[in-house]
């Protein structure tokens, strides 16, 4: 392999969390007597952290004086069954067992707090991810390159040797950024028009072409432009 170093991003990458994060989501709003949102609404929502998710679902947003509370009872249900419905996607585990296997090292960067990206990295993928990198304090969320850096600090990862694998905009932008290149997988939650509009360079359709790719030697260039 070119690459020792893989660098996940979690939802709708490693993880179909986007019922649990709808269902929590819509708590929040019904609690506070708001419209709900409906799953499509949620997948475009997603990538830039919680606080954006509930502000981009909320009427009025962060100015609402709705906001807190709402995001109060979505964090904490969410923290309650954020597991009710997620799953790795299918293949996912077997590939992290691979890219270890042959001496790969994988982690995980999200935008979701740090204790629930740990939480989940730990749930579904024991032994499997030896870094879980969420947003906190003296990491900002992506598309900087904070947890990105923080993530190869803690691995001893070179950029030469490292790549990244998001499903949305915000990763294609947080790869560039961290001066790395980028895997856009379009099983998650955007779609390749929208990844090829974001500038992605490399998507692949499926988890089995993903672990094509990273266990080649280099990234196939069969993929790119699709």
């Amino acid at each position: 392999m070119k690459y020792k170093t893989f660098l996940f991003d979690l939802d709708g990458t490693l993880l179909d969390t986007l019922e649990d994060l709808c269902d929590a989501v819509n708590h929040g709003l019904t609690e506070y007597g708001q419209p709900a949102a409906t799953l499509d609404e949620i997948r475009q929502r997603v990538g830039n952290g919680s606080a954006r998710l509930v502000s981009l679902s909320l009427p009025g947003g962060m100015e609402s004086p709705l906001f807190r509370p709402v995001f109060d009872t979505y964090y904490e249900w969410y923290l309650a069954h954020g597991r009710d419905k997620t799953r790795p996607y299918p293949g996912i585990t077997e590939l992290l067992r691979r890219l270890g296997e042959a001496g790969g090292r994988c982690a995980v960067v999200s935008n979701k707090p740090h204790t629930a990206t740990a939480e989940l990295a730990e749930h579904y993928f024991p032994g499997l991810l030896l870094a879980a990198v969420g947003e906190k304090d003296g990491v900002r969320r992506k598309p900087a390159p904070d947890a990105v850096l923080a993530a190869m600090e803690l691995l001893g990862a070179e950029p030469e040797t490292t790549v990244y694998i998001g499903d949305s905009e915000v990763d294609v932008m947080t790869a560039k950024n961290a001066g790395i290149p980028c895997v856009s997988v379009s099983y998650g939650f955007r779609s390749p028009e929208e990844l090829r509009a974001a500038g992605a360079e490399l998507i692949v359709d499926s988890v089995e072409e993903l672990c094509l790719v990273l266990l080649a030697e280099g990234l196939s260039p069969s993929a790119e432009g699709r």
